[in-house]
């Protein structure tokens, strides 16, 4: 609908900002951290961008008090951060490190004391490398147990101070890329084992939040899945097939079962065929029933335009663009079900990744109308190349990037989805995964390199002054820049 007002936002929106703790706090080896499977995966030559690591990252771990005096100036209401597994445990389970649960500890408190909601990632990739070796991690149902006794250390430990906990964060993203395309830890190309791995995730995802609910902990808990809405090319019947086609195999595989418990018919009937559709026991389902969440993490980037798929086998010509040289990409085709295309109607950042603001709402109306549960956006934001000059950084691009998503936010607030907070990705620049330092997405920029650590120092960009207003006015400045 075409609204003539839009509502304000929610007095107790939650304002906020994102980081994942492989890709800001560095101190790798410090303080009886144990590795984890990135810390392991960066050292294999070719795997991410120029060969970068996170063994530095932005050095968050010891630059956190003045980290969090920064989002204070700008005025945050949340920030959202990961806890590293093998920080707390080592190896995965057994003794637990002291010094990781005191550094999470100090963050959470240091948040507080300056009236910042923490909102608590329990886990954001970085698997304890122990227990890949042990027993191949996701691929064992071994992990369910370990993952939720992690958890459930981590409630003991802070739900007195934490009311919002992600259980995974991307589950979509780290299977897909780690067990299919092979590009993410660790790097399996085995389409039966990705589905195998993926339902032992689900089953880990809900005996945390299980283990949430029945512990009597306050606050409340849900996953943080990366959907982009997909859109059928044209009015070809054909290409509307493989857009609902699209969407139940890359979103509602996944939603659906953390909203209601069940996998979608559609999907597993084919998955059967194929002889590809995991192990799913009666035990399996009552787990999955009991672990509905609170509310949904929505991570937003972008949408996919698709028509129907004329080939019958998966090619391996599929790449991602992670050098930032716009146009390198190839485009995924899923076979039998979908080809993916450029939208005309939409632009592309440098590192091809479609810029489609009104998509966000349509995001936000699809989790209201299939699931009626609240969402809090977990993610949303712009990876550009941004240059420090004379001690400023003019980032307007990134203004009027989260300009255009938050006022269709505002829309999906009027439509009537319940919108808990919004956190941009991310608060200070950090390593983006597989694309080094030199895809920038903080309001914070960070004197680094792929090369060099250099001074580390941070620097505000104009997109950090722009939030600050936008927070200050719980959104109505969104108006005037509308109005401009």
């Amino acid at each position: 609908m075409r609204h003539l007002e839009l509502e304000q936002f929610p007095e107790t929106f939650l304002w906020g900002s994102a980081s994942a703790a492989y890709q800001v706090e560095g101190a790798y080896q410090d303080d009886g951290k144990g590795f984890s499977v990135w810390d392991t995966f960066v050292k294999q030559p070719g795997t991410t961008f120029k060969n970068t690591n996170g063994n530095v990252a932005v050095d968050h771990y010891h630059r956190f008090k003045e980290d969090v005096a920064l989002m204070a100036e700008l005025g945050l209401k949340a920030y959202r951060f990961s806890i590293a597994w093998s920080r707390i445990f080592p190896n995965g389970k057994g003794q637990v490190n002291q010094a990781g649960l005191n550094f999470y500890s100090q963050l959470i408190d240091e948040l507080l004391a300056h009236n910042i909601e923490p909102v608590v990632t329990i886990y954001h990739w970085d698997l304890p490398q122990a227990l890949q070796d042990e027993y191949g991690g996701w691929e064992s149902r071994q992990i369910i147990d370990d993952f939720t006794n992690y958890a459930t250390l981590l409630f003991d430990t802070f739900s007195d101070r934490v009311n919002y906990w992600i259980s995974l964060n991307e589950q979509n993203v780290f299977i897909t890329h780690g067990y299919l395309l092979g590009t993410h830890p660790p790097a399996v190309r085995d389409v039966k084992r990705m589905f195998a791995a993926n339902h032992i995730a689900n089953l880990a995802n809900a005996s945390v939040i299980k283990a949430f609910k029945n512990g009597g902990y306050s606050g409340q808990i849900g996953p943080s899945f990366n959907y982009g809405p997909a859109y059928a090319f044209d009015s070809d019947p054909l290409n509307v097939v493989a857009k609902i086609d699209t969407e139940e195999l890359m979103g509602f595989f996944w939603l659906d079962v953390y909203a209601t418990g069940k996998y979608p018919r559609t999907v597993i009937k084919q998955l059967e065929k194929l002889q590809l559709s995991p192990v799913i026991t009666k035990a399996d389902q009552q787990l999955l029933t009991s672990g509905i969440p609170d509310f949904i993490g929505l991570n937003y980037y972008q949408t996919a335009t698709v028509k129907a798929s004329t080939s019958d086998t998966l090619s391996g010509d599929m790449s991602m663009n992670n050098s930032g040289k716009k146009g390198t990409s190839k485009e995924l085709e899923i076979p039998r079900v979908s080809k993916f295309v450029k939208n005309p109607y939409l632009k592309q950042t440098n590192w091809d990744w479609t810029i489609d603001p009104v998509g966000i709402r349509v995001a936000l109306r699809t989790i209201e109308s299939r699931y009626q549960l609240p969402v809090l956006i977990t993610e949303n934001g712009l990876g550009e190349y941004d240059k420090l000059e004379n001690g400023k950084i003019h980032d307007p691009y990134r203004i009027e990037y989260l300009q255009k998503h938050l006022q269709e936010i505002q829309e999906a607030i009027t439509d009537g989805v319940q919108v808990l907070g919004y956190c941009t990705w991310s608060f200070t620049d950090l390593l983006s995964w597989l694309n080094g330092y030199q895809k920038r997405y903080g309001f914070v920029y960070v004197d680094r390199d792929e090369s060099s650590e250099r001074t580390l120092t941070r620097y505000k960009k104009d997109s950090f002054y722009w939030y600050q207003k936008v927070i200050e006015t719980n959104g109505d400045y969104l108006k005037e820049m509308g109005n401009k």
